[in-house]
Parts: structure tokens; C-alpha cells; sequence
């Protein structure tokens, strides 16, 4: 089955949700990792920057998606 044929998008679907979700999802890990680990500070930054890549990528993804 090949992902991108052109009657089924489920792939495209999978690859956008993906660039939405993964990263914003990651910076939140290494940011509650590092606010574990005594750099409060640098911890919030990128749990801050997590939260603001979210709501950025679901304004302009999900506009895209419908």
C-alpha cells in the first residue's frame, strides 16, 4: 500500500499531524526533564516555547486542514 497515492491521503494526514504535534511534544520532555534536574530556568523556557509552538501549529495546521 503506498501512503501518498492520490485517492487516499491518509499518509499526508499522518505526516501534518505529526510536524503539529512531535515537536512541541518533545521541547515539553527535555523542558520537565531539565526543570527536574535543578535548570528551573531553561526548563520553563522551553516548556513555554512548547506550549507557543502548539498553539502556533494548530492555528496554522489546522487551518490548513480544513
Amino acid at each position: 500500500m503506498i501512503f501518498l497515492e492520490v485517492g487516499d491521503l491518509t499518509g499526508l494526514v499522518i505526516i501534518i499531524v505529526a510536524i503539529m504535534l512531535l515537536p512541541s511534544i518533545i521541547l515539553g520532555i527535555i523542558g520537565a526533564v531539565l526543570f527536574a534536574n535543578d535548570k528551573k530556568k531553561a526548563g520553563k523556557i522551553l516548556m513555554i516555547l512548547g506550549v507557543v509552538y502548539l498553539l502556533i501549529s494548530l492555528g496554522i495546521c489546522g487551518s490548513m486542514m480544513i
